[in-house]
């Protein structure tokens, strides 16, 4: 029986089709049979792994409307144990177009149902909306993963995402459940970083934050930095440990695939890496380095020292 894990976040930009993409990509590259289902309708995990989404024949959208078996669209990617059931804007119609059936939620559901045993796992890019494709995400799943970036409103908009979640358990999915919540997009040179962190720490281990997720607390240990190279990689078809298996990026996405795993997280050298950033930070307030030079000079010097072992 396949792990089947949605990434879901209703806002935008938020890290979502990174972190579809790249965790697929690991885990295939860690030798586990994975199955990637974009049914976001700009379909950007389908071109950010390679696959031209203008000239697909069969995607999602015929799977769900035109009931077409989810075999005749899956397509084997250039990474070795990685599949993908592609998407594009012919989803744009889906809920208009499924608003009259009467098991609108299930759709997706039915649809892996016959096929779900052949991966170990399945990981869903939903949409940044809360409609009725990420419904139907949230009920053929058995766990979502949500992605928070690190800025000022990080938490804007969770406590809606939460009730969906908690309404969808209660009515459609009772397995349904929360996998984690990855940090994204975090910028050590800057002191927001790290009052984002402890905030949705804080709030995970609140009572309310109990509640939500059904008392399976969990952010994880390892924290996505913002990366230039992580930006890159889809626009050349590529995750990021083939693109550029040097970078921080890579490093960041090996280990969350590890936490998904259930091994060890993060390591000794992500936990001085984060250090050395803080001490550098104090010293800035201090006035004792030009803050942007020197950290921009460490923060390259970290990504130079942290090559993968692939």
């Amino acid at each position: 029986m396949s792990r089947i894990i949605a990434v879901c976040n209703q806002k935008g930009g938020v890290g979502k089709t990174t972190t579809a993409l790249n965790l697929a990509a690991y885990l295939a590259s860690f030798g586990k049979t994975t199955l990637l289902i974009d049914i976001d309708p700009q379909g950007n995990s389908t071109s950010g792994i390679g696959v031209d989404k203008h000239a697909i024949t069969n995607s999602i959208y015929n799977v769900l409307i035109d009931r077409k078996p989810i075999g005749d669209a899956i397509v084997q990617t250039a990474v070795q144990n990685l599949w993908l059931a592609p998407s594009n804007v012919d989803l744009t119609g889906f809920e208009i177009e499924a608003i009259n059936n009467p098991a609108k939620e299930y759709m997706l559901k039915s649809a892996i149902e016959g096929i779900r045993d052949a991966y170990e796992f399945i990981i869903i890019d939903s949409p940044p909306s809360l409609g009725l494709l990420t419904i139907n995400a949230l009920t053929a799943i058995e766990s979502v993963l949500i992605p928070i970036q690190c800025e000022y409103y990080a938490l804007e908009g969770l406590s809606q995402l939460l009730n969906v979640i908690t309404l969808v358990r209660q009515r459609l999915n009772n397995e349904l459940r929360i996998e984690g919540v990855l940090l994204t997009m975090a910028d050590y040179r800057t002191r927001l970083t790290t009052e984002v962190i402890n905030e949705v720490k804080r709030y995970f281990d609140s009572d309310e934050g109990s509640l939500m997720v059904g008392g399976r607390n969990k952010v994880y240990r390892t924290v996505i930095s913002r990366s230039v190279r992580l930006s890159e990689a889809p626009g050349f078809g590529k995750p990021i440990f083939i693109y550029d298996k040097n970078s921080i990026g890579a490093k960041q996405y090996f280990e969350l695939a590890k936490e998904v795993l259930g091994e060890a997280a993060a390591g000794p050298a992500d936990i001085s890496n984060n250090n050395r950033i803080k001490d550098l930070q104090a010293l800035a307030q201090q006035g004792v380095i030009d803050t942007d030079i020197r950290i921009e000079t460490e923060t390259k010097k970290i990504e130079d020292e942290n090559i993968l072992p692939l």
